[in-house]
């Protein structure tokens, strides 16, 4: 899967921020990081929160999402270059301090950019990725490895390559699978539609949820 690099400018204000997290949602979605988007939410949430709160609302800001390596980065970008995050020891009757306490428990790694124009406040996020356009090794992912790799005897566990060769190699056994399990429903008096009507409701419900 490929996932390229996208942006959106935004007004810094708190009624933007919600519509940043449900854009960030819908995004991760399409890339299939459902596993990391609570906490992608959380810290789109309160990078601009910060910019609100330290630089002040309305000010023009855009936010820009993109994978490094097996990393999710989230960035946003702010046209005041003197007014820096600051990472404090906040505690439970701390006013401020806390948005940035919660970046820093949450991602892999943050920090912050300046340029001639703007500064760039970022996080990247772990994703579970095994590569930067592979999946997420959830665990309907890894049974189905599992038995791929017992069907067809691969080892190690077959998995689509990087070229169209080793993707179309692979497609091929899964499908063979699935053809094979049709014909031992059917063989045991099962409905095969019926299977395949259950399995692709489970799935999309899996995928939403």
């Amino acid at each position: 899967m490929t996932r390229k690099p996208w942006d959106l400018a935004f007004t810094a204000e708190p009624t933007e921020v919600a519509v940043l997290r449900r854009v960030m949602r819908l995004h991760l979605g399409i890339w299939g990081l459902h596993e990391v988007t609570d906490e992608a939410q959380l810290c789109v949430s309160e990078l601009a929160s910060n910019i609100i709160t330290h630089v002040g609302p309305g000010t023009p800001a855009t936010l820009a999402v993109s994978m490094n390596g097996i990393h999710l980065r989230i960035e946003v970008h702010d046209p005041d270059t003197r007014v820096l995050p600051t990472l404090l020891d906040a505690n439970l009757d701390s006013e401020g301090g806390r948005g940035m306490a919660l970046v820093d428990a949450i991602a892999a790694r943050w920090g912050v950019q300046l340029r001639l124009d703007r500064k760039v406040t970022w996080c990247e996020l772990t994703t579970g990725l095994t590569s930067p356009n592979g999946h997420v090794e959830g665990p309907g992912v890894q049974r189905a490895e599992a038995l791929l790799e017992f069907y067809t005897g691969a080892e190690p566990p077959l998995r689509p390559g990087s070229g169209k060769l080793g993707r179309a190699v692979a497609e091929e056994s899964v499908i063979t699978a699935i053809a094979d399990l049709l014909h031992w429903l059917r063989a045991h008096g099962c409905d095969a539609d019926e299977a395949l009507d259950r399995a692709q409701t489970r799935y999309d419900a899996q995928l939403n949820g």
